[in-house]
């Protein structure tokens, strides 16, 4: 029996480090900035990282480092970065039992240019673990767990989540979903419907807006309407301002911690993995904002997405959070 199992992707993150990316501005650039490289010509890197990311296994790590008996379900290609993910889940204790290889695309992988005091630039390949299909899931065997946690899928992947859902409310499984930008435009009736389901929504503020099609400064509007259509607790998370929890009723707010920042790959995958983990473990909504913002904040202390989460018994500060009414007669 787990107490939770993954769903998303897994990648094998590559940082590049090297004051050769050199920063150049124009206005055919998206942000108004790039990197540029000499055509043609050999680069040398200052440093070189390698470690898994993706939301499914960033996600497990969490839930393991917590003491929680953990598997990732997903796919790798079958080459040589598939295999370093599953021995790194290995050495953390994550279960692979579910985990699938496939000969029809290579494994995920993200590339992450860095130039020191500047942002990254990150080049995506999305392979096997969007891939994944409805026959490839173990379905009875994914049964025997008490939570689902959903990260983000795109690709063929965003085709089960409503097939996930559906499972685990029949199985009497608890479900957390942090939903993609592919999930978030799915039809109105279907996000409706997977919505009602779910017990802990896990949404970016961007990610709020295009759900609720309002403004993310409006932030009681934004609840008052994903509180008419989920049954338990949403969270909205605002990067360094930090974070706003509803369970219908309440509305809590907390800021961020401010703790060293070196990478910022994996903070949201940590903060939704540390708040579940915090319901699991004390079923108390202030003390599950507090875990997953330290959770969050030690993450983007360390290179990667999983080297700096907390684990269980270590020492973490305490962020103050605040309880208010969502309004006169107590309804968001």
């Amino acid at each position: 029996m787990f107490d939770v199992i993954t769903f998303g992707s897994a990648t094998q993150d590559i940082y590049l480090k090297s004051k050769k990316f050199l920063p150049v501005s124009g206005e055919t650039f998206a942000t108004g900035q790039g990197i540029c490289l000499t055509f043609g010509s050999k680069i040398e890197m200052e440093d070189i990282f390698l470690s898994s990311g993706g939301g499914g296994t960033n996600t497990a790590a969490t839930f393991v480092n917590q003491g929680l008996k953990t598997a990732w379900c997903g796919q790798v290609g079958e080459d040589c970065f598939g295999n370093l993910i599953i021995v790194e889940l290995k050495k953390l204790k994550i279960s692979t039992e579910f985990i699938l290889k496939t000969k029809n695309k290579l494994t995920n992988t993200s590339v992450f240019l860095t130039y020191p005091g500047k942002d990254r630039t990150i080049l995506v390949y999305r392979g096997a673990s969007d891939d994944l299909g409805k026959k490839d899931i173990l379905w009875q065997k994914i049964k025997k767990t008490r939570w689902f946690y959903l990260a983000p899928f795109s690709g063929k992947l965003a085709n089960l989540t409503e097939d996930l859902i559906n499972f685990a409310q029949k199985s009497k499984i608890k479900i957390a979903w942090n939903p993609g930008y592919d999930q978030l435009r799915f039809p109105k009736p279907v996000l409706e419907r997977i919505l009602k389901k779910i017990d802990i929504l896990i949404l970016n503020r961007e990610e709020a807006s295009l759900l609720t099609k309002i403004t993310f400064q409006k932030e009681k509007e934004i609840f008052q309407k994903i509180d008419k259509i989920t049954k338990n607790i949403a969270i909205m998370t605002k990067g360094g301002d930090g974070v706003v929890v509803s369970d219908g009723r309440y509305l809590y707010r907390a800021p961020s911690l401010a703790l060293k920042f070196i990478d910022g790959t994996g903070a949201g995958d940590a903060f939704g993995s540390g708040f579940v983990a915090g319901m699991i473990e004390k079923n108390d909504i202030t003390f599950a904002i507090q875990l997953a913002m330290a959770n969050s904040g030690f993450c983007i202390g360390k290179w990667g997405a999983k080297k700096g989460l907390l684990k269980k018994g270590q020492k973490w500060p305490k962020t103050k959070v605040t309880k208010e009414l969502c309004s006169k007669n107590g309804l968001c």
